[in-house]
């Protein structure tokens, strides 16, 4: 895990609002929410495991799953999996072996990070400050 740090930390916006934002530039919800935090993903790369940005995100005022829910933003981070290749030697292709890998326990769950994704990262976190905070 690599930590970038960001003025959106801490800042606070509509679930829905933020999420009609993000969605357009690369950002999903990730599958990991519960009804008071969660966090939206980009991806960067899947091919050796996975690397994503991840901004979390925590409810302030009502439940995630409800309308008009308030998060504050967390400080946004880079995430790293590494997956053990060859365990399905027929399953490993394309959308199948990514339905497969997504219940597969990676086998380093906090693998080193290239240098090409930290840089990625930080200029992801940049764009994101610009558009959250000249548009909120």
């Amino acid at each position: 895990m690599f930590e970038i740090q960001s003025k959106i930390e801490g800042k606070q916006f509509d679930l829905y609002k933020l999420e009609q934002k993000l969605k357009p530039i690369g950002y999903a919800i990730g599958g990991n929410w519960d009804y008071d935090h969660g966090a939206f993903d980009y991806k960067l790369n899947d091919e050796e495991g996975y690397q994503f940005l991840r901004v979390p995100f925590k409810a302030v005022d009502g439940e995630l799953d409800s309308k008009g829910c308030t998060v504050e933003i967390g400080r946004p981070f880079l995430l790293s999996h590494q997956y053990e290749y060859g365990i399905d030697e027929h399953g490993d292709t394309g959308n199948f072996s990514a339905t497969l890998n997504q219940f597969q326990a990676p086998i380093d769950s906090d693998a080193d990070i290239p240098t090409q994704y930290i840089d990625r990262g930080k200029r992801l976190v940049a764009n994101l400050e610009s558009v959250l905070l000249t548009t909120q």
